[in-house]
């Protein structure tokens, strides 16, 4: 890379910083698009925004695997160039042929059928070539580990399509359609900054062009594909059978309305975790083995498992409320959806941490295996409980394949890359969550009134509870908080004295 890496702490708080300000934008955008959209219209677009994700985990071909795998550490320019063109710019004007041959093809339906595609479906469409692009770009920011601009670039972009799109559903119109429009023309925007880095950095050479680089770029990313397309089809199957088995987008919107202020929990507890460790874990693993690899995850998890766990006791107590303040009363059937996908996205990159490993052995194979098991339990389940516990059974199919996805690395990573949470740790944890929790059902918070009350302040009081008895019990998560103070301290000095 030609520079230090600034550490796993560094990169960690610029892509939590990120992740708060995209989470701090969806506050702001949430309760406005679900007080002005009614279920249907939230229906249609969350509808449509999974199966643009899907297009678009297909369309990435797995590049963005290959490109952490094969990224030359150190390389020197023309292994730079021959990396960007094979690994790159190939694989990006293959998935653009394709995405052609797609429109042309729907184009040639709709003629001779004389039928009508969606127009919401055609700005989903639109918008899946410049996801693609974007996407392998910020990849590569990440593997080079310039979480600076990774984290500028991701609260700049949020921000800039979170005014697009309140203007748009404000101003113009209360609809999907309205939405999703501003939202490409955001998508616009921040595509052309990549190019604009992409051609300083990720040149392209036609002498450079390698058919043998590229066949083992895609060879390897080519079971990834099946991954990406499974992990999105996760998302989306619950909201195909939910219609298929109800027939009312409403239901729909009360699953997503759920499901996606539980993707913030994930951006949060589990993007920036994984952005930050993941590059890292590559590099230690080729530079110094799995032993280091396991010192790494040691270092991460210890923190990391009290975090997940407090998240999850104000998740658990009150995530209905955060419905009800953000979204008002006629949004308060998502809030149980949002309270278990969230304890379930800030409890499961715990173990995904602890069994990662798959990807570094070239084992993605067996990777998009798990991801297909792991569809297969959500289907079947889904299939069987949405009937017996409405919208309800599409969560816990969720919770339960989600899980076993989670366990199944742990199981068939290697032994010398597996490395779980401490005993001391886990106990820990578990009993004081499980403390607040019996404090919260016994005290009922003393009679506050559902909502901002009891979010702010039952939230505020549980949230200091959990922290302060976790501090007392365990002198190492001190050591590490007054660690992290005296450097931030340290540095804020010299910064100063400069």
């Amino acid at each position: 890379m030609g520079t230090k890496s600034p550490g796993m702490v560094a990169h960690y708080l610029r892509y939590s910083t990120a992740n708060v300000m995209v989470i701090l934008a969806g506050f702001v955008s949430f309760p406005v698009l679900t007080r002005l959209l009614d279920n249907t219209q939230y229906g249609i677009l969350g509808y449509y925004e999974t199966w643009a994700l899907m297009a678009v985990a297909f369309g990435k071909l797995g590049t963005q695997h290959a490109l952490q795998r094969y990224y030359p550490h150190d390389g020197d320019a023309g292994a730079t160039r021959s990396f960007a063109t094979n690994y790159f710019h190939v694989p990006m004007a293959i998935s653009v042929a394709l995405w052609l041959l797609v429109v042309a093809g729907l184009l040639a339906y709709d003629w001779a059928t004389g039928s009508r595609q969606s127009p919401v479906m055609w700005l989903a469409l639109a918008s899946v070539p410049m996801a693609v692009y974007a996407s392998l770009v910020d990849t590569v920011l990440r593997v080079r580990e310039s979480s600076k601009l990774v984290m500028l670039s991701r609260i700049g972009s949020r921000w800039l399509q979170l005014v697009l799109m309140l203007s748009a559903v404000v101003w113009i119109q209360q609809s999907a359609f309205a939405v999703y429009g501003a939202k490409l023309a955001g998508t616009l925007l921040v595509v052309a900054f990549y190019l604009y880095w992409a051609r300083r950095h990720l040149p392209f050479s036609r002498a450079a062009v390698d058919a043998g680089m590229a066949r083992q770029g895609l060879s390897f990313g080519g079971p990834m594909i099946i991954y990406e397309a499974f992990a999105v089809a996760l998302i989306l199957v619950d909201r195909v059978m939910l219609k298929f088995l109800t027939g009312d987008f409403a239901v729909v919107g009360i699953f997503s309305i759920g499901a996606a202020l539980a993707l913030q929990v994930h951006m949060f507890m589990n993007l920036a975790i994984f952005e930050s460790f993941t590059p890292m874990a590559n590099r230690l693993n080729v530079t110094e083995g799995a032993s280091a690899v396991r010192a790494l995850k040691s270092s991460v998890l210890m923190p990391m498992t009290y975090a997940s766990v407090g998240v999850s006791v104000l998740l658990w107590c009150f995530g209905t409320d955060v419905i009800l303040a953000l979204s008002g009363p006629d949004k308060v059937a998502s809030g149980p959806v949002f309270a278990v996908m969230g304890v379930t996205r800030a409890l499961l990159p715990v173990l995904l941490v602890a069994g990662y490993g798959l990807i570094m052995g070239k084992r993605s194979t067996q990777v998009m295996v798990l991801m297909c098991g792991s569809l297969l339990v959500n289907s079947v389940l889904n299939w069987v409980w949405i009937p017996q516990f409405g919208v309800m059974g599409a969560v816990y199919a969720t919770l339960v394949s989600s899980t076993a996805l989670a366990v199944g690395h742990c199981v068939w990573v290697p032994r010398d890359l597996l490395k779980l949470p401490d005993a001391r740790t886990v106990v820990t944890a578990g009993g004081v969550a499980a403390g607040c929790i019996v404090a919260v059902w016994a005290t009922g918070l003393f009679g506050l009134r559902p909502g901002w009350e009891r979010l702010l302040v039952g939230g505020t009081v549980v949230g200091l509870a959990y922290c302060s008895l976790v501090l007392l019990l365990d002198a190492r998560i001190r050591m590490q908080v007054l660690g992290l103070l005296r450097s931030r301290s340290r540095a804020g000095a010299i910064a100063a004295g400069s």
